[in-house]
C-alpha cells in the first residue's frame, strides 16, 4: 500500500508539473492586432519591400536605433565616427551575432548588404555610398560619393534591417514571403499575407542595445501579430481577450478603450500623416487650379474635431509638425477655403449648375477616388467624398484591398484621387512620395517637374551639413506645396493599448515608436 500510494503521489507531482510547465508555455505566447495602415505588406524582405510591418524590426536587427529623444544607439554597430567632411564613416561592429541560420554577422556581411540596396525602390537609403572597405572582420569603412547627413537616421528604419547573405541568396526572388532569416530577438515561423505573422522567440539573442533593460532572449516565447482590418473587430478581440494588444488604438474606441479597467491605453507622440494624392497626368488633375481647388476642399478640423475628437492635428504640410523642414512659410500652409475652391474651378471652366454640380463642354466633374480596405480609411474616405461635393467635385469611392492597392498604382492611369498615409520621421520622404524616378508607386500623383527635381536633387545629396540639409528639404517642401500634388488631411497620435492582466509593459518607451527595444523588455504574466 504505502509503494502504491508513493507511486500515485509521484504520477501526481509528474502530472502537476507537465501542467504547469505547459501553462507556462502557453502563458509566454502573445497574441497582438498590427495597425490597420500594415495591414497587407506583402514581404518582409527589407531590402526589396516597399510596405513593411512592425515585425521586421523583430526580425532584424539594424546597425542602429533610435531613442524618443532622436538620438541613436548601437545594435549591430558598436561605434561609429566620421570624418569632419562627411566622405568617410568607420563602424566598429558588435562581436559575436549570429544569424537565425547560423551564419555569421561581420564586415564581410555589410560589404555584401549595402550594395544589394542598388537597382531597388529602395536605392536611395544606400546610394551616397561610392565604396566599402573591410578593414578586419569587426570594422567597416564606408567611402561616400557625397556627404549623408541622414545616413545613421536610414540605417535606423525597418528597411535597413540585415539579412542573412546565405539565406538572401538562397531564397532569390522567394525571399520575404516564403522565409526571413535576420539576428533579431525573434525568428519568423508563418507569414500569411493579409492575414497573420507567427514569430518565435530566439532563445539565442544577445544584440539588444542599451535602449532594452533586458539584454538577453524575449520573455515573449511565440508571438502571433493578426491583420484586422476593422476596427470593431479588433476591440471586440482585445476586449474579449482574443487577442493580448492592440497596436494602434482606433480613434473610435479610445474613450472606451481608457474607461475599461482591464486595458491599458498609452499615447505617444504621432509621426503619421494622412493625405490625398492626386494623379496630375490624369484630367481634371493635370490642371493646377483644379487640384489647388481640391486641396482647399479638405476640411481639416472637421475631420479632426468629428472624426478623432480633437485627438491629433490637422495637417497642412506633407510633412509631420515635429519635423524642422515642415516649418514652412504661413502662405504656402493649405488650409480648407471652399470659397476659393469653387472660384479656381469656375477659373478652369468647370461651371456650377443650380445644384451644385460641375461640368465643363457638358461632361461633369466625376472623378474616381481611391482608399484602401479598414474602418479608418473608409470613414476619412466619406468625409472628404462630402467636403469634395459641397464645391461641386463628386468623387466615386473605390475600395481596395491592402495588399493588392500598390499594384494598382503601378498602373498609373486607373486612379485620380486616392486617400493615404504614411508613418516616417525624415524629410526624405518627400523624396519618397515625389520622385519623378518611382511614378506610379510610391509617387501615387505621377508628378514630375523640372524645377522639383532640381530642388529634390540638391536635398538628397548636396548637403554637407544636418543644417544644410534641412535649408535644402524645407525649399523643395515649399515648392511641392505650391504646385498642390496633394492635399494634407491629418496627423494621429499614436495609441496601444493592451491587457494589463496579460502583459507589462515598460512605463518609458525607449523610441518614437513600439519597436525591438521595447519588445524585449514586455513581460508575460
Amino acid at each position: 500500500m504505502k509503494i502504491f500510494a508513493r507511486r500515485l503521489l509521484a504520477g501526481a507531482l509528474l502530472t502537476s508539473t507537465f501542467l504547469i510547465s505547459g501553462f507556462a508555455a502557453v502563458a509566454q505566447d502573445v497574441t497582438m492586432v498590427l495597425p490597420s495602415r500594415e495591414v497587407g505588406a506583402p514581404t518582409y524582405d527589407p531590402i526589396r519591400g516597399t510596405k513593411l510591418n512592425m515585425a521586421t524590426t523583430l526580425i532584424y536587427d539594424r546597425m542602429v536605433i533610435v531613442d524618443k529623444d532622436q538620438t541613436y544607439h548601437g545594435q549591430l554597430a558598436e561605434s561609429w565616427e566620421v570624418s569632419e567632411d562627411g566622405m568617410e564613416w568607420v563602424f566598429k561592429l558588435r562581436p559575436g551575432v549570429t544569424f537565425h541560420d547560423g551564419e555569421p554577422f561581420n564586415a564581410a556581411t555589410v560589404a555584401w548588404w549595402l550594395p544589394k540596396f542598388a537597382g531597388t525602390e529602395n536605392a536611395f537609403m544606400a546610394e551616397a555610398i561610392a565604396s566599402i572597405e573591410v578593414v578586419d572582420d569587426l570594422t567597416v569603412k564606408l567611402i561616400m560619393k557625397n556627404p549623408d547627413p541622414s545616413l545613421l537616421l536610414n540605417m535606423s528604419t525597418s528597411f535597413m534591417g540585415v539579412p542573412s547573405p546565405k539565406s538572401y541568396d538562397a531564397m532569390g526572388a522567394d525571399y520575404g514571403v516564403m522565409g526571413a532569416v535576420g539576428s533579431g530577438p525573434f525568428k519568423l515561423e508563418s507569414f500569411t499575407v493579409g492575414q497573420e505573422t507567427v514569430l518565435v522567440r530566439n532563445d539565442a539573442y544577445t544584440s539588444a542595445s542599451d535602449l532594452s533593460v533586458n539584454q538577453g532572449p524575449a520573455h515573449i516565447a511565440r508571438l502571433t501579430l493578426r491583420e484586422i482590418a476593422d476596427d470593431s473587430t479588433a476591440f471586440l478581440e482585445l476586449k474579449t481577450g482574443g487577442v493580448d494588444m492592440l497596436l494602434s488604438v482606433p480613434a473610435d474606441f479610445r474613450e472606451t478603450i481608457a474607461a475599461e479597467a482591464a486595458i491599458t491605453m498609452v499615447t505617444l507622440p504621432g509621426r503619421e500623416l494622412f493625405y490625398m494624392p492626386m494623379n496630375t497626368t490624369v484630367a481634371p488633375f493635370d490642371d493646377i487650379k483644379v487640384r489647388h481647388a481640391a486641396a482647399l476642399a479638405v476640411n481639416q478640423q472637421e475631420i479632426l474635431t468629428n472624426l478623432y475628437k480633437g485627438v491629433g492635428a490637422i495637417a497642412d504640410t506633407f510633412l509631420t509638425d515635429a519635423l524642422l523642414e515642415g516649418k514652412v512659410k504661413d502662405e504656402l500652409r493649405i488650409s480648407y477655403n471652399p470659397d476659393a475652391a469653387k472660384a479656381l474651378l469656375d477659373e478652369a471652366g468647370w461651371m456650377a449648375a443650380a445644384d451644385g454640380t460641375r461640368s465643363k463642354d457638358g461632361k461633369p466633374l466625376t472623378v474616381k477616388l481611391w482608399t484602401q480596405n479598414g474602418t479608418e480609411f473608409r470613414r476619412i474616405t466619406e468625409v472628404i467624398q462630402a467636403q469634395l461635393a459641397a464645391v461641386g467635385i463628386k468623387a466615386e469611392i473605390t475600395v481596395l484591398d491592402p495588399a493588392s492597392i500598390n499594384d494598382e498604382y503601378k498602373k498609373k492611369t486607373e486612379h485620380q484621387l486616392a486617400v493615404r498615409s504614411y508613418s516616417y520621421e525624415n524629410a526624405d520622404i518627400l523624396d519618397w512620395f515625389f520622385s519623378a524616378e518611382r511614378l506610379g508607386y510610391p509617387n501615387v500623383s505621377m508628378w514630375t517637374d523640372p524645377v522639383a527635381e532640381e530642388l529634390r536633387i540638391k536635398a538628397m545629396t548636396g548637403s554637407r551639413t544636418w543644417d544644410e540639409r534641412v535649408a535644402n528639404f524645407t525649399a523643395y517642401h515649399e515648392y511641392v506645396l505650391t504646385q498642390f500634388p496633394f492635399a494634407p488631411i491629418y496627423q494621429p497620435v499614436q495609441s496601444f493599448a493592451y491587457a494589463k492582466d496579460r502583459l507589462i509593459v515598460p512605463e518609458v518607451i525607449r523610441a518614437t515608436q513600439l519597436q525591438s527595444q521595447t519588445f524585449l523588455d514586455i513581460d508575460v504574466k
